[in-house]
């Protein structure tokens, strides 16, 4: 019994499956991609040109713009890198002193890194604004 039962819904697993062939919708999600991604482009393109008005040079516009991004982008790396010394200096270096020295490290120099990138961009609008008129 247990094995027409079984015979039965594999043949209605087989019936009901239905074959779809990629059509016009494959074009459409193409076109809506390549749409978005202009549209991101462009916005880059406004925002770089934005700091490049508001710095008054391409150099310092093109500086700063990089820098805010580093400075959006350093703090998820920063987060990812202390969570990994902290596995080195809690977990790991439990047994070995070497491997917590060694997390230790780790730590120290992201938290650094990352105290820099978020200061660095605050330090050059000061210096180009500020002293540069």
């Amino acid at each position: 019994m247990k094995k027409v039962v079984a015979v039965i819904s594999i043949l209605f697993c087989l019936m009901g499956c239905t074959t779809v062939y990629a059509g016009n919708e494959v074009s459409e999600v193409a076109q809506d991609t390549t749409g978005k991604l202009i549209e991101i482009k462009d916005k880059e393109l406004k925002t770089l040109q934005e700091y490049r008005d508001a710095y008054g040079s391409d150099t310092y516009g093109l500086t700063a713009y990089l820098l805010n991004r580093i400075r959006i982008y350093s703090i998820p790396f920063g987060f990812v890198a202390i969570i990994i010394a902290a596995i080195y200096q809690y977990i790991i270096g439990i047994r070995k002193l070497d491997v917590r020295d060694k997390g230790f490290a780790l730590m120290i120099t992201s938290v650094t890194i990352v105290v820099i990138c978020q200061v660095l961009p605050l330090v050059f609008a000061i210096v180009v604004k500020g002293w540069r008129g």
